[in-house]
């Protein structure tokens, strides 16, 4: 199977560092495009917040989208994209890799809970996993 296009979820966190590590490793033995995706999820009490607080939580994103696409390309990964997008992020992150050109592959990263917190938190790698239009690798965080 031939990777071409892969996409990796990052919410920032340790867990999808990792992700996004062995996606860009992955994309720079195959030649593989590489698309970095961040979906936010506007909390609900954001409705009172000013639009210049929202404003500074997407520039954040933005900033980091852009240092972690650096750290992409100086792991290997040559040709480097990232897309920020808001809404649920497992159900943006399925949609994404459906759209035409679709993509080959999914990377997320898994914090791995369990217990009362995977069903209070839920999962966004797990729903990935099932609503994926192609194979998903999840990495979990060391």
């Amino acid at each position: 199977m031939s990777f071409q296009r892969i996409l990796v979820s990052v919410d920032f966190s340790g867990a999808s560092r990792e992700a996004m590590r062995e996606a860009a490793r992955l994309a720079g033995q195959l030649g593989s495009e590489l698309t970095l995706v961040h979906v936010w999820q506007p909390p609900l009490a954001a409705v009172n917040l000013p639009q210049g607080v929202l404003d500074d939580v997407v520039a954040a994103a933005r900033r980091l989208l852009v240092e972690w696409g650096q750290e992409a390309e100086g792991l290997g990964a040559r040709r480097v994209t990232t897309s920020l997008l808001s809404g649920t992020p497992w159900h943006e992150i399925v949609e994404l890799a459906a759209r035409e050109p679709p993509y080959d592959l999914i990377v997320v990263g898994t914090h791995g809970t369990s217990g009362i917190k995977h069903v209070l938190l839920g999962s966004v790698a797990e729903r990935v996993l099932r609503h994926a239009p192609c194979p998903v690798l999840a990495v979990r965080a060391r």
